[in-house]
Parts: structure tokens; C-alpha cells; sequence
């Protein structure tokens, strides 16, 4: 009974009813979700875009594994970072590979975004940069380099390779916060997207990439064959629509009003009118974020409780058992929270899902109930255990009616942390397309926009106090009177 409990919330959200776009974690990637998102809503078809959910790998083993069904993707990344073929692929050939793995793809989209390096203008003038070869005559040059570019195959050891660059002070930093480190001068080169719209406004140079490393990157959008034809049918009509420039005018659009869904909407105007009414209000948003992060550490909280008492409880008795409880609640608390996420992510029936945020947070909203339970029941007085096994009590009954009373003020506390880590922690979940209040802070990190950052930060403080207020009046209800007094 206790495990169809445990496995009944997972059951449930794992219906995936509309059509699930994921997206990765830049502005474009972000767009070209929500155009898809729209296009299939004005077919009549259900989808839901899970933004920002990370890299190529991470996008593609969803992808792969039904967690989502489409997601927009270039040539290029397809051939060197998932088929790894170290020569050019034409888009038959491309196809055909993919099909293997029951996943299709479109035509074009109409432009092909191809990696590029930048730099401030003023800084390339002065030094006389001009080319990537031209990085070679100065080493001392600090790199900010995306992560994703750090580990491709067609990404920074082979471009160091290829031009024999000297430079070493390379660091690893996120998409959006690269921008914000060369403006300020913290780096003085970083890798880029050419239509991304910053590369204008930052007024940043791109260096030729004289020596032809970086192969087309056209656009596309990669499905699941198993997708309806309907749903395919309205991803084709996609394609040939943008070119770099106007996908370039929509990535602008979208970093000058923080706004995906707006840059989406210009996308449709010249076919329809009337696309701002569609727009989601911010208060639908919040409450659409808040729902779904009480939903993630409400359930995460509840199987903590239902399975973290009992382990309390035979933890409490000590002995190898009880010590082996607590040594392993302690170590998964020492696991970072995103290293956890990416430890279940590859495991069978979670992958790029809910599941998998609702595991992390219960694993970690384990240890302060199993220790809190435990703790309790040591320190009960022995005097009083003697006084309960003198009246004839039972096991059960001393337990239900005595031991626990007792400790059920270190108990409650445990829970309240519990709920209190797991409600800061789980704006983590957005990272694999979990949703939450996590949603507006990596589109604020990826915007660098402060306001879209506190859209999320704020409520999720907020929620946690509001649950610290609960537990507070619940100590009142659950606690006897005795013990707190």
C-alpha cells in the first residue's frame, strides 16, 4: 500500500496529454519554442513549451526518450554533437541517421546561425584583431567561454586545435551572464550565436573565421516520429520562413521587452491580427509558476513524511541499521542539488521530467525528518519509557500514544525545514523542464533582467515564509498543550 502511495504522484504526472516543445537555455532557442508553441495552438493542437531546459545532450535524451516530442536544433550541432561524424552531412543524410532513433526533421527554417567568436569593438580596433587567426599574437587575451562550447566536438578544443591558440585563462560561464562579463571587460572574448541580437547592440565585432572551422548551422526543428501527422504537418509549414535578419529582429525583440511570447507574436503579425490578446498576463503566470511549485514540493514533502518517519523511528533504535539510515540520509544531503538532478536524469522511468525534480527533492527533504524523528525518540526520558512498559502498553500503543507525542515537536521541525529547503531548491526543477518559480529566474539570468529574476525570486521567498507560518500555527494544533508550554 505505502509504495502505491509513493508511486501514485509520479503515476499521475506523467501524462503528457499536449505536445511537450522543449527549448535550450538562449534567447533564440526560447523564441523559436514559443513560435512553435503558438503555430500548433492556432492548429488546434495542445502543446506546452518547457524553456531553458539546458544543452544539446540533455535536449536530445529527452528528445530520444519521449520526455518531449520537438525542439528546435541547427545541422551543424546535429552532426558533431549527436551523430559525431567528423565529416559534412547533407540534410538526407542527416535524416536518415536520425530516423534510426525515431526522431525526424524539418527543412530549414531559412537561416543558418553559426557559431562565431566577439569581442568589444574598440578592444579588437586597438589590438588589431580582426580574424580568429589573429588571436594567436596575443595570448594574454581571457576567454568566457559557454560550457556547452567548452565540451562539443565541434566547440573549443578543436577550434584551439585548428588555430593553434595560445590563450589559457579560459573560463566557463553561462550564455546571457558572457555578455555582461565582456561589457564590463571581465573577459575579452567569448563565443556567440550570429544572429544573436546582442552582438549589435553590445556593439561587438565577430572575427572571421578565416581557417572554415565552424560547419552550417542551419535551423530546424527535430521531432518524434511518433508525433501525429496534424502536429508534424504545422512544424513543416515552418520552414523557410526566417531569415538571419529577421530572426536577428525577433531576438531583439525579445531581449527589448523580456518577452518570448511577444517576439513569437511579431513572428505571426503579418499573418494575423490581434496577437497581443493572446498574451499571457503576468498574474495568470505567477499563479501558473506558484501552482506548479507547490505541486513539486508538496508531493516531495508528502512521500518525505510517509516514508521519512518510519526510518526516523528505526533509526532511533540504533544499531548498524539505524546508523546506516542516517549515514545515507547525510550523504545524499551532501550531494549538490543540480550534480543530484543530473545523476537521475539518465535513470530508467525518470529522465527530463516532474519525476525526476519531485525524486531530488524528496531524497533531500529526507534528512531532517529522519534525524528530527530520531532525535526526538532518543531523547525521551528513560524514566517515562519504563513508566509506559509498567502499565502494560503494547509496542504499538507506546509508540502511537506515548513516544511519539513526545517527540513530535522535534518531529514537526523536522518537516518544516524539510519543506523550507525543498521550497528553495526547487526552482531548480525548471531546469529540466519541470516548470516552477524556477521559470522566470533562468529567463531573467538568460535576459539579464533583473525585474524577470524577482518575478520568480520574490514569490519563491515569499512561499517560503508563508510555509514556516503554516508549520507555525500547526505546532499550536499538532503539539500537545504540555509540551509547548
Amino acid at each position: 500500500m505505502c509504495a502505491i502511495l509513493i508511486l501514485f504522484p509520479f503515476v499521475v504526472l506523467a501524462s503528457n496529454d499536449p505536445v511537450i516543445i522543449g527549448s535550450k537555455k538562449f534567447t533564440e532557442s526560447y523564441v523559436l519554442g514559443e513560435i512553435a508553441t503558438r503555430a500548433l495552438h492556432d492548429a488546434g493542437i495542445p502543446a506546452e513549451h518547457r524553456q531553458g531546459m539546458g544543452g544539446t545532450i540533455i535536449l536530445w535524451e529527452a528528445l530520444r526518450t519521449g520526455q518531449i516530442d520537438v525542439y528546435p536544433e541547427y545541422t551543424g550541432t546535429i552532426a558533431q554533437e549527436i551523430l559525431r561524424n567528423g565529416r559534412p552531412m547533407t540534410p538526407n543524410e542527416i535524416r536518415n541517421a536520425l530516423a534510426k532513433f525515431g526522431v525526424g526533421m524539418t527543412e530549414s527554417l531559412g537561416f543558418n546561425n553559426t557559431y562565431a567568436l566577439v569581442m568589444r569593438r574598440s578592444a579588437a580596433k586597438r589590438l588589431g584583431i580582426h580574424t580568429i587567426s589573429d588571436l594567436q599574437k596575443h595570448p594574454d587575451l581571457r576567454l568566457g567561454l559557454t560550457h556547452e562550447f567548452l565540451g562539443r566536438e565541434d566547440g573549443w578544443s578543436r577550434l584551439r586545435e585548428r588555430y593553434a591558440l595560445p590563450q589559457r585563462n579560459v573560463t566557463g560561464i553561462d550564455h546571457a551572464l558572457g555578455y555582461s562579463a565582456l561589457a564590463s571587460g571581465e573577459i575579452d572574448v567569448k563565443d556567440a550565436y550570429s544572429t544573436d541580437a546582442r552582438i549589435e547592440q553590445n556593439d561587438l565585432v565577430t572575427l572571421e573565421d578565416d581557417r572554415n572551422f565552424f560547419p552550417k548551422y542551419e535551423a530546424i526543428f527535430l521531432y518524434r516520429l511518433s508525433l501525429p501527422q496534424s502536429a508534424i504537418a504545422v512544424l513543416r509549414r515552418l520552414e523557410a520562413t526566417l531569415d538571419e535578419r529577421r530572426m536577428m529582429r525577433l531576438n531583439a525583440e525579445a531581449e527589448r521587452t523580456k518577452n518570448y511570447t511577444k517576439a513569437a507574436d511579431s513572428y505571426f503579425a503579418e499573418r494575423s491580427a490581434g496577437n497581443a490578446a493572446s498574451e499571457e498576463s503576468l498574474a495568470r503566470k505567477e499563479a501558473r509558476w506558484i501552482l506548479r511549485h507547490l505541486q513539486l514540493t508538496g508531493l516531495s514533502l508528502l512521500l518525505a513524511v510517509i516514508l521519512g518517519v518510519p526510518l526516523g523511528i528505526v533509526a532511533s533504535r540504533g544499531g548498524p541499521l539505524g546508523h546506516g539510515i542516517l549515514a545515507f540520509a547525510g550523504i545524499v544531503q551532501t550531494i549538490p542539488s543540480l550534480a543530484l538532478l543530473a545523476l537521475l536524469v539518465p535513470l530508467p522511468f525518470f529522465g527530463i521530467s516532474a519525476r525526476t525534480a519531485i525524486a531530488a527533492l524528496f531524497l533531500y527533504g529526507l534528512l531532517p525528518i529522519v534525524r528530527n524523528t530520531a532525535s526526538g525518540l532518543q531523547d525521551i526520558p528513560r524514566s517515562l519509557r519504563e513508566s509506559a512498559i509498567a502499565l502494560g502498553l503494547s509496542p504499538a500503543a507506546r509508540l502511537c500514544e506515548i513516544y511519539l507525542p513526545m517527540a513530535s515537536r522535534s518531529i514537526l521541525s523536522g518537516i518544516k525545514t524539510s519543506a523550507v529547503i525543498n521550497v528553495g531548491t526547487a526552482t531548480l526543477a525548471a531546469l529540466i523542464g519541470a516548470g516552477g518559480l524556477g521559470e522566470p529566474i533562468l529567463s531573467g539570468l538568460n535576459l539579464n533582467d533583473h525585474a524577470t529574476i524577482l518575478e520568480g525570486a520574490i514569490p519563491a521567498a515569499l512561499l517560503a515564509l508563508a510555509v514556516q507560518g503554516l508549520f507555525d500555527l500547526l505546532d499550536r494544533v499538532l503539539i500537545p498543550r504540555g509540551l509547548r508550554l
